[in-house]
């Protein structure tokens, strides 16, 4: 009950920004229209591999859309502020794991950020560039688990980000290199197989193709739900780290102002 409570507060106070965010959604949704552009102009001298140029479509509009869920989330989940302000030292004290405490707090903001944002960009895809919706409920189910794998392993690479606020000051090239690798090497820019052979390699050593790529081919059906199984390691393996650095975090607790 207080998970799902932080997740409603969290879900409750950005509804006050409704107006606001619907100028990020217009600027979004004008990046990917351009963006999809780009791909239908290369795509008129050029096959596009499987995709062709609806593919590219369809592949731009979904990634763009579920880009608010698995990259746009509050960067370190609020640590390096909490941080500064000596907040950090009251969270750490309360009845309840830091990790989870953050965790739930996200979710509300994700599960806002989904009917908010994710929702109204897509479908504004859907009516611009006539795209088919597929009507496979399973390929659908998949496709929603492998979102919420993607969101819950972007929390976990936000909360070690934030959490090397005790260790320096500054920690925002963490936050803003890891932006870069997900438009990198989750296919965001161009679908991972197109990159070159050594950063493919990079790229599946890392959880970041199943941020986005994977639950983008599966909607597309252009896989299984055999690559979920790579998503829920990853998710075992980060929530580890996640825990294990919560408790070096207790030990080294710097708070610097406040």
């Amino acid at each position: 009950m207080l998970y799902y409570v932080l997740a409603a507060k969290a879900y409750s106070r950005n509804l006050q920004y409704r107006g606001a965010h619907m100028v990020h959604n217009i600027a979004s949704a004008m990046f990917g229209y351009m963006y999809a552009c780009i791909w239908i102009g290369i795509g008129e001298n050029r096959s596009l591999g499987d995709y062709g140029v609806q593919g590219m479509i369809s592949y731009i509009a979904f990634t763009q859309a579920a880009l608010w869920i698995t990259g746009f989330i509050t960067g370190g989940l609020g640590i390096p502020q909490a941080v500064r302000t000596g907040h950090i030292s009251l969270d750490l004290m309360r009845p309840v794991h830091l990790f989870t405490h953050l965790m739930s707090r996200e979710w509300g903001q994700i599960a806002y950020q989904f009917v908010y944002k994710s929702i109204p960009i897509y479908a504004l895809y859907v009516i611009v560039f006539s795209l088919q919706l597929p009507s496979d409920v399973y390929r659908l189910a998949l496709t929603a688990l492998g979102l919420v794998c993607s969101a819950y392993l972007s929390i976990c690479i936000n909360y070690l980000i934030g959490s090397t606020a005790l260790w320096t000051t500054e920690s925002n090239w963490l936050y803003w290199g890891n932006h870069a690798m997900v438009m990198l090497l989750a296919g965001f820019f161009i679908p991972v197989e197109w990159l070159p052979g050594w950063l493919q390699t990079i790229s599946w050593l890392s959880p970041y193709p199943y941020l986005l790529y994977v639950p983008t081919r599966i909607y597309l059906g252009f896989e299984d739900g055999s690559l979920l199984i790579g998503s829920l390691i990853w998710c075992v393996c980060l929530t580890a780290v996640c825990l294990s650095v919560t408790i070096l975090l207790r030990r080294k607790l710097e708070v610097q102002g406040g």
